[in-house]
């Protein structure tokens, strides 16, 4: 059965996140051990024991979710788990990029800590917001945030996450104003997020050209299986296009629903969620129906694989 490795992104998160795996495993108390001595805070203390106010700061989130994902694909891969093509949310794709071989843990660590500042540092520079709607198709969204979008204010379609399921970015009072034409326009729901910024957004275009510069330095390989962009939702293996594409990333919308309909078209029938949380499952759920679905997060989900036909 030929699977695809999906990495979570922001939302992901919980106090708590891989503390079974650190006591339990060799690989995990290293990988972790490298994030605690590189990043500038409590990395460790932060991720077992919060708080959680902390632990939601994106300078926090993005390296806890891209070490706790990278833990988990190099479990899978020491009980022999096969993924065919990988792919990951938003800073899932960091995770993914590691999982596919192209990228060093290190190099991809420092890339990710870098992300996670520059991101939490435009939101407070330019405050921005983010809102799911619910029950609208993008046209009908697109429509309304061209509508209310200005040269002072600016306001996109940001995650393109499953049928009728849209993230909204950008200026916080131009999302409000969408969150209401939206739900005239007959959204079932419209819920405002809780993040520190407008991410792939244009507002995080300060922070997207200061990344840009350290992505250009990055040494990447070709990767040793498809590895689906976030910005195309289309499998990649140039080095630059990948580049170009992770630089892009920032200001562009995840094209996840895309993504998914792509590897199920290529032959992909079982998709595993690699690292912390269940928010990727319940979005293929929406996306196709009738494939394999699997999670693993903690060490019970570890332990549960050698009863698994992983063939």
């Amino acid at each position: 059965m030929n699977s695809a490795f999906l990495f979570p992104g922001q939302a992901s998160q919980y106090v708590g996140m891989g503390k079974d795996l650190y006591e339990s495993y060799d690989i995990a108390r290293f990988y972790f051990d490298q994030a605690d001595r590189d990043l500038p805070f409590d990395f460790l203390k932060i991720c077992f024991e919060g708080p959680e106010e902390d632990l939601k700061q994106t300078r926090v989130t993005q390296p806890a979710i891209f070490v706790h994902s990278v833990i988990v694909n190099e479990l899978l891969r020491q009980k022999k788990f096969p993924a065919n093509v990988v792919a990951g949310h938003s800073i899932g794709e960091y995770s993914a990029l590691v999982s596919s071989g192209a990228l060093k843990f290190t190099d991809a660590l420092e890339v990710v800590a870098l992300r996670g500042e520059l991101m939490q540092y435009a939101g407070e520079e330019r405050p921005g917001a983010m809102a799911a709607i619910i029950g609208l198709d993008l046209q009908q969204i697109e429509e309304i945030c061209n509508n209310i979008s200005d040269t002072s204010q600016v306001v996109v379609a940001a995650n393109l996450n499953a049928p009728g399921q849209i993230v909204i970015s950008g200026d916080v009072q131009a999302v409000e104003k969408a969150m209401e034409f939206t739900a005239e326009a007959g959204a079932k729901k419209t819920i405002r997020l809780v993040v520190s910024g407008a991410f792939h957004s244009p507002l995080m275009e300060p922070a997207a050209e200061k990344l840009g510069r350290e992505i250009e330095h990055l040494v990447m390989r070709q990767p040793d299986v498809p590895i689906y962009m976030n910005v195309t939702g289309k499998p990649e293996n140039s080095q630059n296009e990948i580049k170009k594409l992770l630089m892009e990333q920032l200001t562009h919308p995840v094209r996840w629903e895309e993504t998914i309909l792509n590897m199920s078209n290529s032959g992909i029938e079982r998709f595993v969620e690699v690292g912390p949380g269940k928010v990727l499952r319940g979005l293929v759920k929406r996306i196709v129906k009738g494939t394999t679905l699997l999670g693993v997060d903690k060490k019970a989900d570890i332990e549960k694989m050698d009863l698994q036909n992983i063939s």
